[in-house]
């Protein structure tokens, strides 16, 4: 949820052009990662769960190559998004780490 919440700070920050481009794309990757995780968290079996976790995590790698496409056309710059970036890596790694963990 403070993926959720960064995002939608950052979000402000792009050009208004971009309320159906980057804004709306990194909106909907971010609210996917709790979504994912939470609905995953009712399925039955591990295979299932895991096929959701799969899903937030790479719901997490999609926000990061937006925001670096945001660097890469001047809308953003590397510290605006360096806190966002780091949650994003730490989420990605518990949810890898998680994964491992229901494959055992």
């Amino acid at each position: 949820m403070d993926i959720v919440e960064e995002v939608y700070t950052i979000k402000t920050l792009l050009p208004s052009e971009e309320k159906y481009g980057l804004k709306s794309q990194i909106q909907r990757a971010a609210i996917s990662i709790p979504s994912n995780i939470s609905e995953g968290c009712s399925r039955s079996t591990d295979p299932a769960f895991i096929q959701f976790l799969e899903y937030a995590e790479g719901s997490a790698f999609e926000i990061d190559t937006q925001m670096l496409a945001a660097i890469r056309l001047k809308m953003l710059d590397k510290e605006t998004v360096a806190q966002l970036t780091t949650m994003l890596e730490e989420e990605q790694k518990m949810i890898n780490a998680f994964i491992s963990s229901l494959r055992k």
